[in-house]
This record gives C-alpha cells, sequence and structure tokens, in this order.
C-alpha cells in the first residue's frame, strides 16, 4: 500500500434517494443525530462490539478505544480532538479489508434496531409524511449510517468516512470530514447545496451541546433528552426540547401494555391513542 504525500481533500459521500419536491416543505428536511438522539446509548459501542466478534478488533483495543471514545465525550470536544479521535480511528483501520467492515452490518444493526427510540422515530416518519427528507446525520460511520438509513426508510445519511481506500483495503489515511461539531455543520451545508435544501425552513435533532452548530444552522432546532449544557442553550435560546424515558422502562411499559391487551382489550385503546398522537404530530409540521 503505497502512501502519497498527503491525501486529497474530498467532500463527504451522502447516501440519498430521491424524493418529490415541489413546495417548501419539499425543500426543507430534518437532520437527525444518532448516538443518544435517535437511538439510546453509543452506535461505537455496538460496532466495537461486533468487531470483537469478529475477530477485528482484540479485547485491548476494543477496551483502549472505549476509554479513549468516554475521555473524548468528558473531557469535551476541542478542534485538536476531534481530530486526534478521528486519526486514531483511522489509523486502527489500516490494512482492514473494505468487505470485512461491510460484514459487520447486520450484526451492528442487531444492537442499533432494539436502542432506536420509537417516539424519534415517529417524528422522523411524520415529517417524511409532511414532505421533508430526513437524514440521519453522525460521526458514525459513512457506512453505518447508510445501511440504518435505508433500513429505516429515511432519504439518506450523512456519516464520516475515516480512511481512503485502497484496491479494498483502508489504508490508515484520513479522509473527508469528521462528521461532529463544526464540522458535522459543514456537511448538513454541503448537502443542502447539493440537495436544494432549504436550512432555515428545516429541522435538527441532538441531544448533545457538541452539535451546537447544527442546531443553529436551521431553522427550528429540538433538543432530546439534552446534556445540562445543550439544555442550558435551549433555555436561553427558546428551542423546543423533547424529554423521553429510558429504553429500559418504556420496553417494561410496552410489555405491560400487551399483556393488559391479552386479558382485557386495553390493546384497541392504545392504539387509537396512538393514532391520534401521530396525526396530532401530522398537523403540527405541515
Amino acid at each position: 500500500m503505497a502512501a502519497d504525500a498527503a491525501p486529497a481533500h474530498r467532500e463527504p459521500e451522502f447516501a440519498a434517494r430521491q424524493t418529490p419536491s415541489g413546495s417548501a416543505a419539499g425543500r426543507s428536511a430534518a437532520f437527525f443525530d444518532l448516538d443518544r438522539t435517535l437511538m439510546e446509548g453509543s452506535s461505537a459501542f455496538q460496532f466495537g462490539r461486533a468487531a470483537h466478534r469478529a475477530g477485528l478488533l482484540s479485547r485491548r483495543q476494543l477496551i483502549a478505544d472505549g476509554w479513549a471514545n468516554l475521555m473524548f465525550r468528558l473531557r469535551g470536544a476541542s478542534e485538536d480532538a476531534s481530530h486526534e479521535l478521528r486519526d486514531r480511528i483511522s489509523a486502527s483501520l489500516a490494512g482492514t479489508r473494505v468487505r470485512d467492515m461491510e460484514r459487520l452490518g447486520a450484526d451492528v444493526l442487531s444492537g442499533v434496531l432494539p436502542r432506536l427510540y420509537p417516539q424519534v422515530l415517529a417524528l422522523a416518519h411524520e415529517h417524511q409524511d409532511a414532505g421533508r427528507r430526513v437524514y440521519i446525520v453522525t460521526a458514525a460511520s459513512q457506512d453505518l449510517a447508510a445501511i440504518l438509513a435505508r433500513v429505516l426508510a429515511f432519504d439518506g445519511a450523512v456519516g464520516s468516512q475515516f480512511s481512503e481506500v485502497q484496491d479494498g483495503v483502508y489504508t490508515g489515511r484520513p479522509s473527508g470530514l469528521f462528521i461532529y461539531g463544526r464540522d458535522k455543520a459543514r456537511a448538513i451545508e454541503q448537502l443542502a447545496q447539493r440537495e436544494g435544501l432549504d436550512l432555515a425552513a428545516s429541522y435538527a435533532y441532538s441531544d448533545s451541546a457538541s452539535d451546537l452548530p447544527m442546531l443553529r444552522l436551521v431553522g427550528h432546532p429540538v433538543a432530546v433528552n439534552p446534556d445540562s449544557a445543550l439544555a442550558k442553550a435551549a433555555h436561553a435560546e427558546g428551542w423546543e426540547v423533547l424529554r423521553f424515558d429510558r429504553l429500559g422502562r418504556r420496553l417494561k411499559a410496552a410489555v405491560g401494555l400487551i399483556g393488559a391487551a391479552v386479558a382485557g382489550g386495553a390493546g384497541s385503546a392504545a392504539l387509537a391513542a396512538r393514532g391520534r398522537r401521530r396525526r396530532g404530530l401530522a398537523a403540527k409540521f405541515r
């Protein structure tokens, strides 16, 4: 694998499907962060676990990477820290076949899908029903983000390209933007230019103050289960805040609801109530 002097910068690759756009709503979009916004917990943890099971990541590497990610979140995300984390991830991929990473998709999704917040997923689909395009925007890999977007019937995904590829093998040299902080906002601006999206009419959803650049980029920012810094910013700027119960509590409630339905017809009432909520959300976004 011959190394060039410096990798050429290239725009992130966007996985998107065409959507009719004849109205103002059709030219707008809704952007959803992944970790702790669309899903509970970390997609990176699910990826690391799958890579370890496939023999692509040792236990020592798994622990070291988990610690590095934790420190990154706890210490805050300066531009230097973001680049350092990106470089670490890129270097760890050196010599790995792209095909082997792609084969992890099913295992990673088996950990991600049960952790999706159904309320946020419903919001995303309501945006689509109102004519908006819906995108996952995440620091996770573009490959994972694109697969998840297809499974959820979203319109596309914006993820990180961690390494250049040569002859089907990752070189370990960083490639493109690390979709985090300011670079996440830059990637959305690029996507908007390519797709003709009206950001002033668009929505963005996140749990973290690290996504303030993305949230301030759109006309309708929404904080989802926000961390303390984002909660403070959302309050100061008058943004909408959504809070959901923890996934475990919600799953227990769902099991209880199913039991009640089997015992005596509560299921029909629950489904009717859910339908009313969905119609209310649809009216809100139109």
